[in-house]
């Protein structure tokens, strides 16, 4: 079953071929839009709406994909038809209700982002972060982190002592020594900084940006993240592998215990001899020594992995098996030892198949803010954003002296409340404004109980800054407005349809059933048999069904004679169909000799065996065999009345001169 949001999608793809990701191709001549094309009532409707529902997936500077005259009259003449309903349906208000309204929201919400300055830079951004996959990078960094409630003065001390050592790196000093002595990393200790392979999205943004901007034995600047500043010095780049799938069997060791370290070295080296046995069997054997309770009785399967994803000396060791049920000599790691052999590989998946994953993780990190921060700059700057912070300053004084519920009177008082707090396109938004925008239930602003201010401030300038961009793509971007346009008139139009045609079709028992005898001669049965046609589907049973029919004919209870003899043992020995069956358009029994009780034909290297009952000729269909064709034409009657009745209470003008320059470009003479 289809939802309704479903259905109305498909009702769009059937009137025009509306998708919305389709793209309107441009052609060389776009008619003159100053004059209506037709005008239904008092509603002009210009020749570029028509152009747009035409140039659905059609490029017309191509003669191939122009139309042909009689398309281009069919087409306009749905168009007119289209246009009517919706008219029909805007007068019958129902654009004014609780369901058109959500129905409409949800729609435009969902075609609008696309068309967002957000879309483009989340775009940028994915394309960046997949650009940088194809790359695997190896790094080693410094840590230096701020002491607790540091001060100017502490944030000063840190980043000089950064430089210092990104001065003795370069002068020569060992960089991992640097990591080991002075860096805040409590894993530097064991790796000396080095923090293995990895690629885009596996570290904070800054970091990361850092890191893929360096050439290999570069070191960076200082980089500042919510860690403190780190230095960072690329060590290789290569091509990203991709990802494997390993199983291991894992023999477990304890601390530094130099007898349990011996046992575990000694036990995996006689599970590795083991394994050189061809006899061997590697799930066999790890189920018995493998000492990871969650992978022992699987194999010792792990998930698909890529690099930087697990623990460098597994990592290493892993990525260097190059053929599938290659095993690995014994790896140490801080679990144990390892014995890993190699079960799959693929290569970094495409763009389209990593989109979604690219773009959760992308919202889910600093990236998000940053893509915001972005946005509301580039909106600021092309809807003439200005602030009033003389007055902003002031407020942020008086919210933070003050309860929220005192506030309105407070600001009465001083006769701030209608003072402008910001312009956006020369429109202003007072202090009015924001408390009416921190009363309402629209926005969810998380916000400092003791400093507010700041949090429902941004939040008020952002959503007016998203509104004016919202009202700019629709006064100025055709694609977009005509876009809007279309689904919302094709929730109209569903409405419309399902309200005086569909439904009311398939609800009016009475209807169908005058509409039945009133179109009788539509519903007749042609020359029709009673019959049994069986397909047989195995050779081999051939012969012992042609032997059961030779001698039999057709009677009500030889299909499950049949059945019960052969199908019981054989459920595939053949298919079997019985009833009354129209000769004409069966496949079988339209090659059938009628008069035959029993007769074996052949279709397409396929044995059918046929038994022939009574002949019926031709006749009227009852209604309760027909009902459902009969319900999908009084719909098409419907359809068509309310049309007739439409064209009978609207005027229609077409202009024949808008008409012909939409000929002229789409039409191919």
């Amino acid at each position: 079953m289809m939802n309704s949001n479903q259905i109305k999608l498909l009702l769009l793809a059937l009137v025009f071929s509306c998708s919305p990701k389709s793209t309107v191709k441009t052609v060389d001549q776009e008619p003159d839009i100053n004059s209506p094309l037709v005008t239904i009532g008092n509603e002009e409707i210009f020749a570029e709406e028509f152009l747009y529902m035409l140039s659905k997936n059609r490029n017309f500077n191509s003669d191939d994909e122009k139309l042909s005259a009689e398309e281009f009259d069919e087409n306009f003449r749905l168009f007119v038809n289209y246009k009517l309903k919706v008219k029909e349906a805007e007068n019958l208000g129902l654009d004014k209700t609780d369901e058109f309204y959500q129905e409409y929201e949800v729609f435009k919400e969902d075609l609008t982002q696309p068309f967002l300055i957000k879309n483009s830079l989340q775009e940028g951004e994915l394309m960046k972060a997949y650009s940088r996959m194809k790359e695997v990078i190896k790094a080693s960094h410094i840590l230096l982190q701020f002491p607790p409630n540091a001060s100017q003065a502490d944030t000063i001390s840190v980043l000089r002592m950064a430089q210092k050592l990104k001065a003795d790196a370069e002068k020569g000093a060992d960089f991992n020594e640097l990591a080991f002595e002075h860096s805040d990393d409590p894993s530097a200790k064991d790796n000396k900084g080095s923090l293995g392979y990895f690629t885009a999205l596996q570290m904070v943004s800054t970091f990361e940006d850092a890191a893929f901007g360096l050439e290999v034995g570069q070191i960076s600047d200082p980089v500042l993240t919510n860690f403190g500043y780190h230095i960072i010095r690329l060590e290789d780049r290569k091509p990203n592998p991709g990802e494997i799938r390993v199983s291991h069997i894992l023999v477990r060791t304890q601390g530094n215990d130099p007898v349990t370290e011996e046992r575990a070295l000694r036990k995996v080296g006689e599970i590795y001899t083991e394994l050189q046995k061809p006899e061997s069997i590697w799930e066999e054997i790890c189920q018995l020594y493998s000492e990871d309770p969650g992978t022992k009785n699987s194999g010792g399967t792990l998930p698909w992995i890529g690099l930087g994803a697990v623990l460098p000396e597994f990592e290493r060791v892993a990525f260097s098996l190059s053929e599938e049920g290659e095993i690995s000599p014994p790896v140490k790691t801080p679990y144990g030892y390892h014995i890993i052999r190699l079960e799959e590989k693929k290569p970094l998946e495409s763009y389209e198949e990593m989109e979604q994953m690219i773009k959760s993780r992308i919202l889910r990190d600093s990236r998000s803010s940053l893509i915001q921060s972005q946005v509301v700059a580039i909106q600021k700057s092309r809807y003439g954003f200005e602030e009033n912070e003389k007055l902003s300053t002031n407020l942020e004084e008086i919210f933070s002296q003050n309860q929220r519920k005192d506030l309105p009177d407070i600001l009465l008082e001083k006769n701030l409340t209608d003072s402008v707090l910001f312009w956006i396109q020369d429109h202003p938004k007072t202090v009015g404004d924001l408390l009416e925008f921190m009363d309402s239930d629209k926005p969810v602003v998380r916000s400092n109980p003791q400093n507010y201010f700041a949090n429902w401030y941004e939040k008020f300038i952002e959503v007016n800054l998203y509104e004016a961009e919202i009202q700019d793509l629709a006064a100025n971007n055709d694609e977009y407005r005509l876009l809007i346009q279309e689904y919302r008139d094709g929730i109209l139009l569903f409405s419309l349809m399902n309200d005086q045609v569909w439904q009311k079709a398939i609800e009016d028992s009475l209807g169908q059933v005058n509409f039945y005898k009133e179109n009788l001669d539509q519903y007749q049965w042609k020359n029709r048999i009673q019959a049994i046609v069986i397909t047989m589907g195995k050779e081999e049973s051939i012969s012992s069904v042609r032997r059961f029919l030779s001698d039999k004919k057709y009677m009500p209870n030889l299909a499950d004679r049949l059945e019960n003899t052969f199908l019981l043992d054989n459920p595939l020995a053949f298919t079997l169909t019985d009833g009354i069956f129209e000769v004409e358009s069966h496949p079988v029994l339209n090659r059938a000799d009628l008069n035959k009780a029993f007769q074996e034909i052949k279709i397409d290297n396929k044995t059918n065996f046929v038994v022939v009952g009574e002949k019926l000729g031709p006749g009227p269909k009852k209604f309760e065999e027909t009902r459902g064709k009969v319900i999908q034409d009084y719909q098409e009657y419907l359809d068509k009345k309310l049309i007739s009745s439409l064209k009978d209470n609207y005027i229609i003008q077409v202009n024949e001169e808008e008409k012909q320059k939409i000929f002229d470009v789409t039409v191919n003479k």
